[in-house]
């Protein structure tokens, strides 16, 4: 279980003991109540177990997310696929991650896009490599495109295995890595990616300096793992940005809290801004928390036309 969510599980079991212990007092001054059943307990219990084991589900239970976006700009009609937030090694291992792989492709997606932290800390080698190849085995028009989260080159250096050993398997897996680049695809649109904000924050482009060279005739999507910095990305050219990083906000209470204090721009869902959409997922697993409510995991499927 590991120790943040033995920590998750004592303290919203915790709140649930305090919420109806007070409930429990108000009623007494009110009502007489029988001492002999401690009902106040059973409660919180029966509350606690509920909510988590809601979270439980809805943190591995990966569902499909859709959406319909049109476009003023002459492009042929095109299926993205996107996925954020894969963690190998949190809800799902190397072979996991390929059942969903299949899920995904039997959409028949033109192009997968994976918006970051596909990695992390405690992913193990042996996964990392299934899940790369996994990716290789997939067949799609345009194939798979690559941005860096924040969690993918690993903080604490105790994987056994490096940066460089992900950049390569991906690489010779056929996964096309975006690293403040980008690619004109079937000169029909362009796809970028930018370096994470919070890792690579003072040596990656802005969004003027990063579309400089790409006219505005042809429909732009941008990958940018951390849904940060909207205002730029709203009064640039691109047409459709694409993040994860906030896991959907994670549980409830706290889904907006990094919206409220200036950390994100969004925690989850669409919205358009000028002449941009935006869409953030709550990622396909999660972080070492093995919990989320008021949101699920999720693969989302774009349709542009």
């Amino acid at each position: 279980m590991g120790w943040i969510n033995a920590l998750t599980i004592s303290i919203f079991t915790t709140i649930f003991f305090l919420i109806f212990g007070l409930l429990g007092r108000i009623l007494k001054k009110k009502i007489t109540m029988p001492t002999s059943i401690h009902w106040q307990g059973w409660l919180a219990i029966l509350a606690s177990v509920l909510y988590l084991g809601t979270g439980y589900y809805l943190c591995v239970s990966v569902v499909e997310k859709d959406y319909n976006l049109s476009s003023d700009k002459n492009i042929a009609p095109l299926k993205i696929a996107m996925i954020a937030d894969s963690h190998i090694g949190t809800t799902f291992d190397g072979d996991g991650f390929t059942k969903h792989l299949e899920t995904i492709e039997n959409q028949n997606p033109d192009i997968l896009l994976i918006a970051g932290d596909f990695v992390d800390d405690g992913t193990k080698k042996i996964d990392m490599e299934k899940a790369c190849r996994a990716l290789g085995k997939m067949n799609l028009k345009y194939g798979i495109y690559y941005a860096y989260g924040n969690h993918d080159e690993g903080y604490f250096n105790h994987r056994d295995f490096t940066a460089d050993d992900l950049e390569n398997n991906l690489i010779k897996n056929g996964v096309h890595i975006l690293e403040d680049q980008w690619e004109l695809i079937d000169n029909t649109f362009y796809l970028v990616g930018r370096l994470d904000k919070n890792i690579d924050g003072d040596t990656r482009k802005s969004m003027d300096e990063l579309l400089k060279d790409i006219p505005n005739d042809k429909y732009i999507i941008v990958m940018d793992h951390e849904p940060n910095d909207y205002e730029a990305e709203s009064n640039s050219k691109a047409d459709l940005v694409v993040s994860g990083h906030t896991h959907g906000g994670q549980m409830i209470p706290i889904r907006h809290v990094g919206v409220l204090v200036g950390a994100n721009d969004a925690t989850y869902g669409y919205e358009r801004i000028n002449d941009t959409d935006f869409i953030v997922s709550s990622g396909i697993s999660d972080w070492a928390l093995k919990f989320k409510t008021g949101v699920k995991s999720e693969y989302v499927i774009i349709n542009v036309e």
